[in-house]
């Protein structure tokens, strides 16, 4: 049977392993960074959301640090051994925050601590999984199988918040870091078995991995690209502050609603909804066009706009959906574009450059998020999202029309 064009990536069967046992990884995982923030704003800080900014600050910020070295290592080693090991080194650095909370010794400094750890291993991490995606399938497939693999991860994020929000009420924090420890061997196992079956792209990765190439490559080629950088402007500029959603949802909840771990996992769960649909989205389209990737951050803008004034608990869940379609559908678009305007020997460096980019803008906004919400409140963080993804639309808007079709028109 033929399956519809919205899924077509799934009839590769090499993707279809990858793309299931991540999926399980990922609800794992955020049932430990749900855990992980409500215990700091909740348990381990005097309700400070400036101390959630400080933990996605350590996640984050090793992105930029050790770009040189993670660009490389995701074109140079065989991405299906670093998977092994950083997915690995991710289950132990659970496996202790768990036994620190269980035991009941967990502090603040623990937490950053392992955040900073997870954050050092993400950073070799991140770019091997976004390009090893292109391993296990064809190029024509690369457009939906990223859109898929991020439906995955969104499908995640709308359980495991929701799920984690029932268990740190009826088992504590620790055992959820637990959970998340075991759902790691899927990802494990999975990628045992492809290292079985020929990828796409893994005779590809060996070549290009004989050639003599340095880490500087990656910011060559985007120097050549005028229009990936834009891209990496407009989406940093957004990350930078829509994307620290744990840090002004967390002080929503608990100073503005008054709620309670439920009500944090759901808000974080409806945000996933719209990310779902802003996936379906761009899995049904083929690659996205720049002329509409520089539009999407006007979205941000408006969602970020109208969230900031919700009056109510139900209106501010609701209008989740909203935010995170639009913030989905420019993330996505975004590393699709990246992916296919580069060719397949730089492209571990150069997604090394744009996840270290957007995250590590993440990083970086994350205290000034925190410092917004505590002084002046929630809902000026949210508003600060807005003004930001509107002057990424101006930026992207500006080149667009004085560039880049000057450019398309001359050649």
């Amino acid at each position: 049977m033929q399956l519809p064009a919205t899924f077509r990536a799934l009839a590769n069967v090499n993707f279809r392993l990858w793309v299931l046992s991540a999926f399980v990884s990922n609800i794992g995982a955020w049932l430990q960074r749900t855990a992980q923030d409500w215990i700091v704003i909740a348990e381990l800080s005097d309700h400070n959301a400036a101390a959630v900014g400080i933990v996605v600050f350590l996640q984050f910020v090793p992105q930029i640090v050790l770009l040189p070295i993670t660009g490389w290592a995701a074109d140079r080693v065989e991405r299906r051994r670093l998977l092994l090991i950083t997915q690995s080194l991710m289950a132990l650095l659970a496996l202790v925050l768990g036994v620190l909370a269980i035991t009941e010794v967990v502090e603040l400094w623990h937490v950053y601590a392992c955040a900073l750890g997870l954050g050092i291993v993400a950073a070799f991490d991140a770019p091997a999984r976004h390009a090893f995606v292109s391993d296990v399938v064809t190029e024509k497939e690369v457009p939906n199988a990223v859109s898929l693999n991020s439906m995955s991860f969104q499908s995640a994020r709308l359980i495991g918040p929701a799920i984690a929000g029932i268990l740190i009420a009826a088992v504590g924090a620790g055992w959820v870091f637990i959970i998340n420890v075991i759902s790691f061997a899927p990802l494990l196992i999975a990628l045992y078995l492809l290292g079985k079956r020929t990828l796409v792209g893994s005779e590809e990765g060996k070549r290009s991995g004989q050639q003599k190439s340095g880490f500087l490559d990656g910011f060559r080629y985007l120097n050549a690209h005028r229009e990936m950088i834009v891209c990496l402007i407009m989406v940093s500029l957004v990350c930078g502050v829509a994307m620290n959603f744990p840090v002004y949802l967390s002080a929503m909840t608990v100073h503005v609603f008054q709620g309670h771990a439920g009500q944090y996992g759901l808000l974080i769960s409806m945000m996933a909804v719209g990310s779902i649909m802003g996936a379906l989205i761009t899995a049904s389209r083929a690659q996205p066009t720049f002329s509409f990737l520089v539009c999407l951050p006007a979205g941000v803008a408006l969602s970020s706009a109208v969230l900031a004034l919700a009056p109510s608990f139900l209106t501010f869940a609701l209008l989740m959906i909203v935010l995170g379609l639009s913030v989905q559908l420019l993330t996505i678009s975004a590393n699709t574009f990246m992916q296919l305007s580069t060719e397949r020997t730089y492209r571990g460096r150069v997604m090394a450059i744009a996840l270290a980019t957007m995250l590590g803008s993440t990083a970086l906004g994350a205290p000034l998020v925190g410092w917004i919400a505590d002084t002046f409140g929630a809902r000026w963080a949210i508003g600060a999202s807005s003004v930001s993804a509107l002057l990424a639309f101006i930026i992207g808007m500006t080149y667009y029309r004085r560039y880049f079709l000057a450019r398309s028109a001359s050649e």
